[in-house]
């Protein structure tokens, strides 16, 4: 076996307060990798290491970590499950192998594991699922599996059956090798042992393994001829099989225990080693070859071309700025030299450390398949390419969400507002969905968001660990502007004469609306003889230049489509500023002829309450503007409703529901998309 396949690459990923925490620091404990088991509700998590992490109990920022088990290497990246930090979660899904989804056992598929899938999803990140808390009230293996096929169209398999249901949960029985499992609780769950299958198991453990078994040999002919046929498959073919499957993706193994009672724990990790792929059993990372301009493929090998891909930034108090990567291909040492393929310079890979949480050790030499964190790269940023500089190549960047909330700052002293500055790019430059502006009427600093716990934690960080003075402002949301229609031919002019050289470009456009509400599409149906082509970014970039302050109210203007159809130059006064001027200039007055509208963002909701409030708490979302949707069985004598509500119809919503529930309500809340908002509160808009 090459070194490669014995690699994992893995990250865990769920809902808020699945337990993705405990389940780690728990495979750390039994790995032998820290020698006590650290508890969330502690605050003495290892994973968890900030301040805010400890104070609040969440996980905020995904941290990486490694383990050994048997005979392998683990990377594991424990990643957030509050949806205001689901750019950690995206990141991490861009460099993961695979993936380990945790599941309430009680609550099954919740809204926040849905996104989280679809993030997989998008990536096609082989998985394995792990329903936890089977201790608690009201726990259901079944429900959640069948939970995964319907809400997640998942090919859910149960690989295990819990022994004993609630309190009395005790074990699990393997359906592959037809054994069950008991921890010792002396120990804290590290020694466990086969037992006897309980009697009043043994029939459905029967009826659940045959249903596993077709399901491993539909997947292969040989396996099939033995079903049919009656004979005997040894557990090692059933788990070939499963491994070849879950890699594909057409088979997602579901395991269970409780990781904060200890149970269940090393028989996930022994899947995390049998079913989930080495660095070269996933395809090849594919990127744009610069130098020829077409598609190419990275193998995992450490002989080919180096290629790794910055996914993290995070800034050490100790060591400075670090960049964490994933290595795709080839082998880089220290104080070697790589190309930072988006702005064509040369990084130097002053140390290499393999991290544990926030603690260091240092290495001299990365290959395909490690993931680690590098100090002395200058320029590199989330998303960024590091390729040998003779075989240039730029890999898929990273997707980055839109941020919908704003908060106003405004430094106390004129010492703070220059510390602000280096302070505000720090955390733009760790957080892509962190993004800052100066509001150029007002001069305060605005600070922009996923939401509402997001902006804290960037404000106490700011106060705390930057030690800025600052009065803070309450949220705002971040609204946006569009067109509803097409305007064609718009002329942009710039003309100006003084005696020398002088500056001449014009343009002329046609601004349209398009459905995809993200970056703006830009074409040129013009030819060299129009506008010389050097003079055509220009023009794109003065579009870019006016769209990000739109007529209405200053808003960024998003979902717009641009030609470029006609225009002139002057041989000698045209240039670069002329035809950027120009380009703005057209934009700014079709944006005023295109019928523009504001975009508000609207958040999928969904709030957990007792029967007996489900009528009440409806119709305040319908007062809120809300477009109530589908009412499900959430636990005993517990409704979930789900809905679409306005952003700026949410704020002190948490209050409000406790008030109305006494306390007994609870809700989630992500971002959906930009929608227009109603003309009578449109106005509100454009005073905000």
């Amino acid at each position: 076996m090459s070194a490669l396949s014995h690699i994992r690459n893995v990250g865990i990923a769920a809902h808020i307060d699945a337990g993705k925490t405990t389940l780690t620091e728990r495979i750390l404990f039994y790995t032998g990798r820290q020698h006590k088991i650290g508890e969330v509700h502690d605050g003495a998590a290892t994973m968890d290491w900030m301040i805010q992490e400890k104070e609040r109990g969440i996980t905020i920022t995904s941290a990486c970590t490694y383990c050994s088990w048997l005979g392998h290497t683990i990377n594991i990246i424990d990643t957030p499950g509050h949806v205001d930090f689901t750019m950690e979660v995206e990141r991490s899904m861009r460099v993961l192998d695979g993936l380990i989804i945790l599941l309430d056992a009680v609550a099954a598929v919740q809204p926040q594991t849905e996104t989280v899938w679809r993030q997989a999803n998008r990536y096609r990140v082989p998985r394995i699922a792990f329903v936890n808390k089977m201790d608690r009230a009201g726990a259901d293996f079944v429900n959640v599996v069948a939970r995964m096929r319907e809400k997640l169209m998942a090919p859910a398999v149960a690989v295990q059956l819990p022994v004993g249901e609630e309190e009395d949960f005790r074990g699990v029985v393997d359906l592959i090798d037809g054994k069950a499992y008991y921890w010792e609780d002396e120990d804290l769950g590290q020694t466990y042992k086969a037992g006897e299958i309980p009697e009043e198991m043994l029939s459905g453990v029967v009826q659940r393994r045959r249903e596993l078994v077709e399901k491993i040999c539909e997947r292969d002919e040989g396996l099939m001829e033995k079903y049919f046929s009656e004979q005997e498959i040894a557990p090692e073919d059933l788990r070939k099989v499963l491994r070849r499957a879950t890699c594909e993706g057409s088979l997602v193994p579901v395991f269970c225990g409780s990781a904060f009672r200890n149970k269940g724990v090393q028989l996930l990790t022994d899947g995390i080693v049998h079913y989930l792929p080495a660095p070269d059993e996933v395809p090849p990372v594919k990127g744009e070859n610069l130098k020829t301009g077409k598609d190419e493929e990275r193998p995992a090998d450490e002989n080919a071309p180096f290629a790794a891909l910055a996914f993290k930034i995070a800034t050490d108090p100790h060591v400075g700025k670090l960049t964490f990567v994933r290595v795709y291909s080839g082998r880089m040492k220290k104080s070697g030299t790589a190309l930072n393929v988006r702005v064509g310079k040369r990084e130097r890979f002053s140390r290499i450390l393999r991290m544990h949480a926030n603690h260091r050790e240092e290495i001299d030499e990365i290959t395909a398949g490690d993931t680690v964190a590098v100090v002395g790269l200058k320029s590199a940023t989330t998303g960024d390419t590091l390729a040998d500089p003779k075989h240039p190549i730029l890999l898929e960047m990273i997707h980055i969400p839109q941020p919908v909330l704003e908060v106003a700052l405004e430094p106390k002293t004129q010492g703070d507002q220059e510390k602000m500055a280096v302070s505000l790019a720090k955390l733009s430059e760790e957080d892509p969905t962190f993004k800052y502006k100066t509001d150029e009427e007002s001069g305060q600093v605005v600070i922009s968001g996923m939401g509402e716990l997001h902006l804290e934690i960037i404000v106490d960080r700011l106060l705390r660990e930057f030690r800025l003075a600052a009065k803070v402002g309450r949220p705002e949301v971040a609204y946006r502007e569009t067109v509803t229609k097409r305007v064609e031919g718009v002329e942009g002019r710039f003309v100006r004469q003084t005696g020398g050289h002088g500056q001449y470009g014009r343009v002329t456009i046609n601004l349209f609306p398009q459905t995809d509400k993200g970056e703006f599409s830009f074409k040129s149906l013009i030819g060299g003889d129009v506008i010389p082509r050097e003079f055509i970014p220009a023009v794109k970039q003065g579009v870019r230049e006016a769209l990000t302050s739109g007529v209405l109210a200053g808003y960024p203007v998003v979902g717009v489509g641009v030609e470029l159809i006609d225009g002139s130059h002057h041989p000698v006064d045209s240039s670069d500023l002329a035809f950027r001027i120009a380009g703005s200039m057209a934009t700014r007055e079709a944006l005023k002829r295109a019928s523009p509208v504001f975009l508000e963002p609207m958040m999928s909701v969904e709030v957990i309450v007792p029967d007996q409030y489900l009528g009440d708490i409806a119709t305040d979302l319908n007062t809120r503007r809300g477009r109530v949707g589908a009412f499900e069985k959430a636990e005993e004598n517990l409704r979930a409703i789900h809905a679409k509500v306005p952003l700026a119809e949410m704020f002190g919503y948490a209050t409000d529901l406790r008030s109305r529930t006494q306390g007994r309500g609870t809700f989630t809340m992500e971002f959906a998309r930009y929608e227009p908002v109603p003309p009578e509160k449109a106005r509100v808009s454009a005073m905000a």
